[in-house]
């Protein structure tokens, strides 16, 4: 890594542990008797199988198989809780609450009274030790600390856990982390190191505009579940493999960063569009996500943008 170019919470997230705020992040709680049948209809994750403790990543679907949202959704002895980006809070909320007809589901936001902190990066375990939280062992499984959980969960793609814990605890926390050696990383970090990982986020790399196997997110779908919100579409294109492009990452030797919506090239040809890129300090060059003509998307395909090269990851 070349550290002369980098930022302490750049570096934290690469090699030792950094904490982000993400309190902004919608937080719905949703209860009573039929809320494990509604969510499963609802998203395209198997919901109906979840434990108390454990917990999946999941789409929102509308009838016409886009994505209307993603969500990390968290089984809880009485309830779910879903965790989503701050844009599909209000979208989320609405959309669930229109299809509560006679079911006995009540739901809550609770995002302003509940804080996110993540804390991620290849030491994140450690410092979570240090300041007496248990750690949950399994992806998006939870522990409970008090009136905190813990999820196994990140938002970078390095590794590590978010923290909900009340409004009123959330800067006493943020303390004890520091103390213990976390870094604080701000949001242009967190999405240098992000875009590095090829990990998408909603309302960026994946939006209404995409079906659900372009994103290349499978594992946010169960085939086997059954019938659910968009269903039809996103088997009608596994059974005829009818896919004309992937999200992938790519590198491109230039330090020149793209805006979203430039064309990448193959010979003469459009090969597929920048949806996002940063630049990289730990690669001396830019790295981007980009949806690429299927044919385009294998690794290690050589593209172009103008003058620089650029290939396939």
């Amino acid at each position: 890594m070349n550290t002369a170019m980098t930022t302490e919470g750049y570096r934290a997230l690469h090699a030792g542990a950094a904490w982000l705020d993400l309190s902004d992040r919608g937080k719905i709680r949703a209860s009573g008797e039929d809320r494990a049948r509604l969510l499963h209809a609802m998203t395209t994750n198997h919901v109906q199988q979840l434990k108390p403790g454990s917990g999946c990543y999941a789409f929102f679907l509308n009838a016409q198989g886009r994505i209307l949202a993603d969500v990390n959704m968290f089984c809880f002895e009485d309830h779910f809780l879903l965790d989503t980006e701050p844009e599909t809070r209000h979208k989320i909320f609405e959309h669930l609450d229109r299809y509560i007809i006679a079911d006995d589901v009540a739901l809550l936001d609770e995002t302003d009274q509940v804080g996110t902190i993540a804390v991620e990066g290849p030491d994140a375990a450690t410092i979570l030790t240090r300041v007496g939280a248990p750690l949950p062992a399994e992806p998006y499984s939870t522990t409970t600390w008090g009136s905190r959980t813990v999820a196994r969960v990140d938002s970078t793609g390095m590794g590590g856990f978010f923290v909900f814990a009340p409004i009123a605890e959330i800067d006493g926390f943020v303390g004890d982390l520091a103390r213990a050696g976390a870094v604080a990383a701000t949001p242009d970090e967190a999405s240098t190191v992000r875009i590095e990982n090829g990990r998408p986020r909603y309302g960026e790399e994946i939006t209404e505009r995409f079906l659900v196997q372009e994103t290349g997110q499978l594992q946010a779908v169960h085939f086997n579940k059954g019938c659910y919100l968009g269903q039809e579409i996103v088997e009608r294109v596994r059974s005829r493999a009818q896919i004309h492009r992937l999200l992938r990452r790519v590198e491109i030797d230039s330090t020149d960063i793209p805006a979203a919506g430039t064309k990448l090239k193959l010979g003469e040809a459009d090969a597929g569009e920048i949806v996002s890129a940063a630049l990289s300090p730990a690669l001396g060059k830019v790295v981007a996500m980009a949806y690429l003509r299927t044919n385009n998307a294998e690794p290690g395909t050589e593209l172009s943008l103008g003058a620089a090269a650029a290939r396939v990851t």
